[in-house]
C-alpha cells in the first residue's frame, strides 16, 4: 500500500502573487543535483514528489539522482516515473476510449466496480487525424473537407463525445482545431501545474510519437503506446531507464537563407548516425538562445526521426516570452518563472557555467546549416537542395533500397501525357504530383510559414504558377496561423498559387491526403513512374503520402512551394529557372526567396497575443456540427453491432480473474519472413484501404460501396478492420513472396495469399505464428495497432535483431514475446530459411533480458534475448498484456 512520503522534508514554501505555495526543493539533495541534465531533473522531481514506497520507492530516486553513474550501466538501471499529464490523438484516441469502455464492461462481468476505470491523470485528447484532402484549390475546399470528415467520422465522433460525458478528467478538443502537438504548444502546456498548493513541472506522455514537440517549451514529453498511455491514464507509473542524455551544443547563427526545417533535417541526419534510440538529447550552447521556441519545437518534434527518446530545450527567457505571446496567464507566467528558477531548472544559454554533465557531447554550427530536403523514403536521408538533382537521378537507377528505385537505363525516359482541365500534360519520373504544406512538424513555425507566403507573393508578382494537375494543399495547425497569415497580406498570393486552405490537422503526413485523379494514376502505373511528393512534414517512409507517389521529400514549406513551381524534384535551382513567366523571363529561385531577416520583420508585426486568445478562448466549444452531436448517455457505452466502426474488441473474452499459467510456444510457424526498417506504417497502415484488400472485402460484405470506407486511421475502433489491415501496406517486403505487397505464403500448401488470410487459415489449423524480422522492427509512429494486429492474427513472438524502443513496449503490453537474436546473429547468419517450424519455452521465472533457447524442426537450435527490459514488462507478460493487468488490479 501506499504510504507518507519519505522526501517531505523536502518541501519548501515559494510565495508568488501574494499567495504561498509548497515545492521540492531538490537543491538540499546536495551537489549531484546540480550537475544533472535540466531533464534528468524532471525525472528526479516527479520520483521524489510521487515517492510512496508502493509505486514510485526510494530506491527510484537514488537511482535518478546517481543518474551519472547509472547512465553508463551496462543493460541499464531501470526506474518508476509518473508524468503529470498525458495526451492524445484521435486515431490512437479512439483504441484507447475503446479500450476503457470495453475494460469497464470487463470488470462488471467478472464482479467489480466499472466506474473505477477512469482516468486519474489529467488527459486530453484532440481530434485531428480525421480530415482528408478531398477538395483543394477552391475557396470553399476546408469546408467542404470538413463536411466530408463530419459525415464519414459521424460514428467515432459521438463515440468520443460519450467519452467526453462518461470519463473524469478526460478534455477532448472537436474536430477543425488544430494539429494535437501544436494546440498542446500553444494551449494544453501547463509547464508547471499547481495541484493544490504544490508546484511541479509539467510532464506527458502521448499516444502519437512527435509528443516529443513540446520538448520545445521545456516540457519533458514522448511518446508511447495506447496500451501504455492507458496504464498511466490510469494511474500506473511508467518504468523505464536510466536514460543516457546527449549534449548537444548549438553555436553560431543561421545565415540569411537557411530555414528552422533545414536545421532539424541536419540534426535528424546527424543524430540517426550517431545512434541515439533509447537516449535523451539535451541542447545546449549559446546557439539556443537564437532559436525561438517555434524553431527548438520543431527540432523536438523531429525526435522520433533521430530516434531519440526526447529532444529537450530547457527553459529560459525565450520561452516566458512564447508564453506572454499565445497569451498564457501573467500570474501563471510568473509562477513558472519564480519556481523553476528556484528550482534550479531555468537555464541562461549563454552561461557556460550552467552547463550540466552530458553522457557525451556533439556540437553543430547553425552557420554551417544549408537549404535541405530528406527522402526520398527515410526522414534521415538528408540531401541539401544543390545536389538534389543528381541525388534523385542515382536513386531512379540505384538498386532498390532506402535510396534506390532499381529502374532499368531503358526505363529512364519514360513518360506519360493526360488532359487535365481542357490542357495536355506530361509527366516523368520526378515530376512533382503533391505537394502539401501540412503536419505539426512547421505549421506551428510563424518564420517558416510567413515565409512560405512571402516565396509566394514574390512567386506570383514574377508571373510564376502552379500546374493545376499538381494537388497542393495547405493544412495549418492551428487556427492562429489563418490570423497571421491574413494579418501579413499572403494568404491571396497562397491561393494563387493552389495553396488554399483545406482544413486544420494532420491531413497528408498521415497519408489522408486524398485521391489523385483517375487519369493520372493511369499514366503512373502505365508507365512505373517514380513520381514525387513534397511536404512539409516528418514522415516520408513508403506507401504513407500516397501509393502512387514513390519518392516522397520532406521540406520546408517554402521549398514545398518552390518545389510545386518547378513541378519536378530533379531541378538545380542554381543554374536552371524555377520557371518562365507570361513574358519569357527566366526565373531563378534566389530571385524571389525571402531573407530572414525579411520573414522575421513580418513576423514581428503579424503575430500577436490577440490572435492566440481568440482562437483558443472558442476551442472547446467546436462547430456547429460538433455541438449538434447527440451522444449515448450512461457509463457503459451501448455498442451498435452493425458499426463498421466502434466495436467491442475481443480482448478480454474468456478473461478469469485468477492468473494464467505461462504457456511455451509450440511448433510455431514463421507468417512473414521480414528484413531492416520495418516501420508501423507496414505493420498497420493508416492511409487508404486498397479495394482488392481483406479490409476492402469485409466492408463491401457490410454493404459500403469504395467511397465509403474511409482510411485504417478512422476505423482504428473496429478490430474488425484492423486485423485485416494488418501488414496491408503495399510497399511491405515479405521474403517469401517475390513482389512487394501485403501478401505471404501458407507454408503447409506452399499456397501465396493475402496476409490475413493465411494467419486466418493458420488459425483454424490451430497454428501458432511468429514474425522473424531484422533490425529498427516498428521504427515510425507510436501505432498500438501494430501491436494489437498481430496479437489478433494470433502472432505468438516476434524474433527481430532489434527493435524501436515504442513498439517493443507495445508488444509487450498485448501479450507478444519480443524476441532479439544475439549480437551479429540474424535469419540469415543462422541460416533459417523461415519454413521450419519454432518452439520456444518460456519458463515461469523469467528474469529481465534473460536468454532463453529457440528450437526448429529442422534440428537448428539458437539462444535469443527476451526483451522483457524490466520486472513491470515481466509482471504484464504473466497476465497476458497490460489491459488484462489493469482489469484484474481494479477488481481487486
Amino acid at each position: 500500500m501506499s504510504g507518507k512520503n519519505p522526501y517531505d522534508q523536502l518541501l519548501k514554501n515559494i510565495t508568488i502573487s501574494g499567495k504561498t505555495y509548497k515545492y521540492y526543493d531538490l537543491k538540499q539533495l546536495g551537489p549531484k543535483y546540480e550537475k544533472l541534465p535540466y531533464s534528468i531533473r524532471v525525472l528526479l522531481e516527479s520520483a521524489v514528489r510521487n515517492c510512496d514506497n508502493f509505486q514510485v520507492k526510494e530506491n527510484d530516486v537514488n537511482n535518478v539522482l546517481e543518474w551519472e553513474k547509472n547512465q553508463a550501466v551496462e543493460g541499464g538501471v531501470e526506474v518508476n516515473f509518473k508524468p503529470a499529464r498525458v495526451i492524445l490523438q484521435d486515431f490512437t484516441g479512439v483504441p484507447a476510449v475503446v479500450d476503457f469502455a470495453a475494460m469497464r464492461d470487463a470488470v462488471k462481468s467478472l464482479g467489480g466496480d466499472p466506474d473505477k476505470i477512469n482516468p486519474i491523470c489529467p488527459s486530453d485528447l484532440v481530434i485531428d487525424h480525421s480530415v482528408q484532402v478531398d477538395f483543394t484549390r477552391t475557396d470553399d475546399a476546408q469546408q467542404k473537407n470538413e463536411e466530408l470528415e463530419f459525415e464519414r467520422n459521424k460514428e467515432r465522433f459521438t463515440f468520443l463525445k460519450w467519452g467526453a460525458n462518461a470519463f473524469r478528467n478526460m478534455l477532448i478538443v472537436p474536430p477543425g482545431s488544430g494539429i494535437v502537438h501544436q494546440v498542446n504548444l500553444e494551449y494544453l502546456a501547463r509547464v508547471v501545474f499547481t495541484t493544490g498548493d504544490t508546484l511541479y513541472p509539467d510532464s506527458v506522455v502521448g499516444t502519437d510519437s512527435h509528443t516529443t514537440m513540446i520538448n520545445g517549451l521545456g516540457v519533458v514529453g514522448w511518446g508511447v503506446g495506447g496500451i501504455e498511455a492507458e496504464a498511466v491514464m490510469l494511474g500506473q507509473a511508467i518504468s523505464m531507464l536510466v536514460p543516457q542524455v546527449v549534449g548537444y551544443k548549438l553555436y553560431g547563427k543561421l545565415s540569411q537563407y537557411a530555414t528552422s526545417t533545414d536545421l532539424v533535417l541536419t540534426i535528424t541526419k546527424n543524430l540517426r548516425a550517431l545512434g541515439v534510440v533509447g537516449k535523451f538529447v539535451e541542447f545546449f550552447g549559446p546557439g539556443v538562445a537564437e532559436l525561438s521556441i517555434a524553431d527548438r519545437a520543431t527540432i523536438s518534434n523531429m525526435c522520433p526521426e533521430y530516434g531519440a527518446t526526447v529532444g529537450f530545450f530547457p527553459i529560459d527567457d525565450n520561452s516566458l516570452q512564447y508564453l506572454h505571446q499565445t497569451n498564457r496567464d501573467a500570474q501563471k507566467i510568473e509562477a513558472i518563472e519564480k519556481y523553476l528558477k528556484a528550482a534550479g531548472m531555468f537555464r541562461d544559454f549563454t552561461n557556460a557555467s550552467e552547463d550540466p554533465v552530458f553522457s557525451q557531447v556533439v556540437e553543430l554550427d547553425l552557420g554551417s546549416v544549408v537549404s535541405s530536403m530528406s527522402g526520398p523514403k527515410r526522414p534521415q536521408d538528408r540531401v541539401s537542395v544543390t545536389d538534389m538533382k543528381a541525388a534523385f537521378t542515382s536513386c531512379l537507377t540505384n538498386r532498390v533500397g532506402f535510396n534506390g528505385f532499381g529502374l532499368k537505363p531503358e526505363a529512364l525516359a519514360k513518360k506519360g501525357s493526360f488532359s487535365f482541365e481542357g490542357n495536355e500534360y506530361t509527366i516523368t519520373h520526378g515530376s512533382v504530383v503533391i505537394a502539401a504544406i501540412t503536419s505539426c512538424t512547421n505549421t506551428s513555425n510563424p518564420s517558416v510559414m510567413l515565409g512560405a507566403g512571402l516565396l509566394a507573393k514574390k512567386a506570383v508578382e514574377a508571373g510564376l504558377s502552379v500546374a493545376p494537375y499538381i494537388k497542393t494543399s495547405l493544412s495549418p495547425g492551428s487556427g492562429v496561423v489563418t490570423h497571421y497569415l491574413r494579418e501579413s497580406g499572403v494568404i491571396p498570393y497562397l491561393n494563387q498559387l493552389g495553396f488554399s486552405i483545406v482544413g486544420f490537422g494532420c491531413m497528408t503526413c498521415i497519408g489522408n491526403s486524398g485521391p489523385l485523379p483517375d487519369n493520372i494514376v493511369n499514366v503512373i502505373e502505365q508507365n512505373e513512374l517514380v513520381c514525387a511528393g513534397v511536404l512539409s512534414g516528418n514522415r516520408n517512409f513508403e506507401g504513407r503520402i500516397h501509393p502512387n507517389t514513390r519518392a516522397n521529400y520532406l521540406a520546408s514549406p517554402l521549398l514545398v512551394i518552390a518545389y510545386a513551381i518547378a513541378g519536378r524534384v530533379d531541378i538545380d535551382f542554381e543554374n536552371e529557372p524555377i520557371g518562365v513567366n507570361s513574358k519569357g523571363q527566366k526565373v531563378f529561385l534566389r530571385e524571389i526567396w525571402p531573407s530572414r531577416a525579411e520573414i522575421q520583420s513580418v513576423e514581428k508585426t503579424s503575430v500577436i497575443p490577440a490572435m492566440f486568445k481568440d482562437v483558443y478562448s472558442r476551442i472547446e466549444n467546436g462547430s456547429n456540427a460538433w455541438r449538434a452531436l447527440k451522444s449515448p448517455e450512461g457509463k457503459l457505452y451501448p455498442w451498435d453491432k452493425t458499426s463498421t466502426y466502434i466495436k467491442s474488441p475481443p480482448f478480454f473474452e474468456g478473461m478469469t480473474k485468477n492468473l494464467p499459467e505461462t504457456q511455451p510456444i509450440r511448433n510455431a510457424r514463421v507468417l512473414l519472413l521480414l528484413g531492416d526498417s520495418v516501420t508501423t506504417d507496414h505493420i498497420s497502415p493508416a492511409g487508404s484501404i486498397a479495394r482488392n484488400s481483406p479490409a476492402a472485402r469485409f466492408l463491401a460484405s457490410r454493404g459500403l460501396t469504395p467511397k465509403d470506407f474511409n482510411s485504417y486511421g478512422s476505423r482504428r475502433g473496429n478490430d474488425d478492420i484492423m486485423s485485416r489491415g494488418t501488414f496491408a501496406n503495399i510497399r511491405l517486403v515479405n521474403k517469401f513472396v517475390s513482389l512487394p505487397g501485403p501478401r505471404t505464403l501458407h507454408i503447409p500448401t506452399n499456397e501465396e495469399m493475402d496476409v490475413f488470410d493465411a494467419a486466418e487459415l493458420y488459425k483454424k489449423e490451430q497454428t501458432p505464428l511468429v514474425l522473424i524480422v531484422g533490425k529498427d522492427y516498428g521504427s515510425g509512429s507510436s501505432r498500438d495497432w501494430a501491436a494489437k494486429g498481430p496479437f489478433l492474427l494470433g502472432v505468438k513472438a516476434v524474433i527481430a535483431e532489434s527493435f524501436e524502443r515504442i513498439h517493443r513496449s507495445n508488444l509487450v503490453g498485448m501479450g507478444i514475446v519480443p524476441l532479439q537474436f544475439k549480437e551479429g546473429q540474424n535469419a540469415e547468419s543462422l541460416g533459417l530459411t523461415g519454413k521450419e517450424q519454432y518452439s520456444i519455452e518460456l519458463p515461469s521465472n523469467l528474469k529481465p533480458l534473460q536468454q532463453i533457447t529457440v528450437k526448429t524442426d529442422s534440428g537448428k537450435t539458437f539462444e535469443v534475448i527476451a526483451r522483457f527490459d524490466t520486472e513491470v514488462d515481466l509482471l504484464y507478460h504473466r497476465h497476458g498484456g497490460i489491459l488484462n493487468y489493469m482489469v484484474r488490479k481494479m477488481i481487486d
